[in-house]
């Protein structure tokens, strides 16, 4: 069996006070590309397909065109979760009628586990739809009062489905969280940023965190049983300790601490034995998010951007020591999407705390000036500069300014 892995479209997202409708209708028509080329038994969606609980008007009606094509015209089904973005009441209403079209979307959790079946030339494979929903919800559902933490509550909902599962039979596992494989050996010693920095997960500024202090963790020796696991939530596609449990990660780039990040969509083989094999189909985006680093002067200049392309989401980050006048505008004339524009954190000295307020009164106007300079920039004073400041402190004194 051939399924393709996706998650996290955070469709009708903005991206600094910028509307991404535009880029996700291009790269859904990138994937309906891939859907042709590859032809496969199903489309996974691991949650978070739109960005906000009550999407906007537009972002529904990207959804709705796309699953039209895929299911109504290409006919391949479409099996999907929601995310913690996502309403699951809104998400699935109606779901029920369109299982006959081949559209099945678990939005709320239920007591018994969604199985849906679906064939190949060797037989049945078991996915399994669970979508998220916090420790407490799940506490509540079966009336567990032992479930505090995210890994209790899936242990729970793993446990039930074993409990009424073939284990001869291939599955699939389909859910939405933060898994590491590192958590076990680490979690009574380590924080979560460090077991998270243990383990190689590749986190980013786009991805919420569904709680504090480590509780959200999952580890993935939970899904061991299992064919393959397709997991939502981190937008960085990547494995967890194996190719069998998988972050397919988000089809575009909705921060700039994922620039480097290469987009794609996962291509999962089921042999007739359950073993998997794993392919990367990269995905092309309308505009790429880049940031830019250097004197304004030369990123506006031609020399520069005509090696990029000028459309793309820029973050600039200024290198100027002097004043900048309307560097946002400037740079807007020549890269029409830039998000934001800041100053290159460039220090020469060991971060320096200066008091102020010492000894003050027996400084000479030059000595607190270098104080000052050196506190806010974390740069030396150079005596290049000298000259211009007391030729200043001496223009102030003789009231000329």
């Amino acid at each position: 069996m051939k399924i393709i892995h996706t998650g996290d479209w955070h469709i009708g997202k903005i991206v600094n006070e910028f509307s991404m409708i535009d880029d996700q209708i291009y790269i859904l028509d990138e994937l309906i590309e891939v859907l042709k080329k590859e032809k496969p038994d199903a489309l996974v969606i691991a949650g978070d397909l739109y960005d906000r609980s009550i999407p906007p008007a537009k972002a529904v009606e990207v959804l709705n065109n796309f699953f039209n094509k895929v299911i109504l015209k290409m006919k391949i089904p479409i099996l999907a979760i929601a995310g913690n973005h996502d309403s699951g009441e809104r998400l699935e209403f109606g779901s029920s009628i369109l299982e006959n079209q081949g559209l099945y979307i678990e939005g709320t959790l239920k007591n018994a586990i969604r199985k849906v079946i679906l064939y190949d030339e060797y037989g049945e494979v078991d996915f399994y739809l669970i979508p998220y929903a916090d420790p407490v919800v799940i506490r509540h559902l079966f009336n567990d009062n032992e479930i505090k933490t995210h890994e209790d509550a899936m242990k729970k909902l793993i446990d039930l489905i074993n409990n009424n599962r073939d284990k001869r039979r291939r599955s699939i596992i389909v859910t939405h969280g933060y898994v590491t494989f590192m958590k076990e050996n680490y979690i009574n010693e380590k924080n979560r940023e460090e077991i998270i920095e243990k383990s190689s997960l590749e986190i980013c500024d786009s991805e919420r965190p569904l709680s504090i202090g480590g509780t959200d963790l999952i580890s993935a020796k939970i899904f061991e049983d299992f064919n393959y696991v397709a997991l939502g939530h981190l937008h960085g596609p990547q494995k967890v300790g194996t190719n069998k449990i998988r972050y397919s990660g988000s089809l575009l780039k909705y921060s700039f601490s994922e620039e480097r990040q290469k987009k794609s969509v996962t291509i999962v083989e089921i042999d007739e034995d359950g073993s998997v094999q794993v392919k990367l189909t990269p995905l092309v985006s309308k505009r790429d998010m880049r940031t830019l680093t250097g004197h304004l002067d030369y990123l506006i200049s031609k020399e520069f951007y005509k090696l990029n392309n000028k459309e793309d989401y820029i973050f600039a980050f200024l290198t100027d020591d002097g004043e900048v006048y309307e560097p946002i505008s400037k740079l807007r004339a020549i890269y029409p999407n830039v998000m934001g524009v800041r100053r290159a954190i460039n220090t020469t000295l060991e971060r320096k705390e200066i008091n102020l307020n010492k000894d003050y009164r027996n400084k000479s106007k030059l000595e607190l000036f270098k104080d000052f300079y050196e506190n806010v920039t974390q740069k030396d004073f150079f005596d290049d500069r000298k000259d211009i400041i007391l030729k200043v402190i001496e223009e102030i004194d003789k009231g000329e300014v």
